[in-house]
């Protein structure tokens, strides 16, 4: 009987959480319009389209974990949104503005961009429990995504031709892969307290930020993923100079 009962607790069809799963769902429809609209030319709402993604991802993750309701299910079905929201959208984004006219080296550095994010993604799902909740390894993809569609968007409203600036815009799109699967680290916000209190005027700077963005949408958010993805390499340096620096103090004779 005990076997019985146990081979229906197997056999018994498993649900999935709701409300997570809809902003992931979210996410997805996004990063697909996205794509719709980049292949038609429409560059503004594509990068309108891939940071209402960025949103509502940040949104799944933390409706799961308030209400408890992280599932490996979650996990997976987040991964593969990512991976259509900020990795092939974007890529096709830069590829269609900019980087066609570069033949072989164009697609090249899109495809560069879009495997950098599968690999991402794939780190991050097999050694998301054992690295420091406090950091990133490497640039994580929304942030990327961030970069690469924040350049396009402000290319295309300024009325930039993306042939003119095609050799440097594909060198940002193959560093900003480079930094997904380096092994940089990044700040990941994640041990900020959310229901604690804070004095009155760190609440001026989320107000403030809001502020800048509604001005100019397309300067700021590019300005803001552009300042974050070298604040990894700054970080790095800050570090090693601070390692060298104690490595001196123990050991002065080897300053000559």
């Amino acid at each position: 009987m005990e076997k019985e009962h146990t081979i229906e607790k197997r056999i018994l069809p498993r649900g999935i959480y709701l409300l997570p799963n809809l902003f992931t769902t979210a996410a997805l429809f996004s990063g697909f319009y996205a794509i719709i609209a980049a292949m038609n030319g429409n560059f503004e709402n594509a990068a309108i389209a891939v940071f209402i993604a960025m949103i509502a991802d940040t949104l799944d993750g933390r409706v799961a974990r308030m209400t408890n309701t992280q599932t490996a299910f979650g996990a997976e079905y987040d991964s593969l949104s990512d991976m259509v929201s900020f990795g092939i959208a974007p890529a096709l984004m830069v590829y269609h503005w900019s980087l066609a006219h570069l033949g072989k080296l164009g697609w090249m550095a899109a495809f560069l961009y879009a495997a950098g994010t599968a690999l991402r993604l794939a780190r991050f799902n097999t050694q998301s429990h054992d690295t420091d909740k406090r950091y990133f390894q490497g640039l994580p993809c929304p942030a990327a995504a961030g970069v690469v569609v924040g350049c396009v968007w402000l290319g295309y409203v300024c009325d930039i031709q993306g042939i003119l600036i095609s050799i440097p815009v594909s060198a940002l799109t193959i560093i900003a892969a480079a930094l997904m699967v380096s092994k940089i680290r990044y700040h990941s916000f994640k041990k900020i307290d959310l229901k604690g209190k804070v004095p009155f005027f760190v609440l001026l700077v989320p107000v403030l930020i809001i502020a800048a963005i509604a001005v100019d949408p397309p300067q700021m958010l590019f300005a803001i993923f552009f300042c974050y993805a070298i604040s990894g390499p700054l970080l790095t340096l800050l570090e090693l100079r601070k390692m060298r620096s104690k490595h001196l103090l123990l050991h002065p004779k080897k300053r000559k």
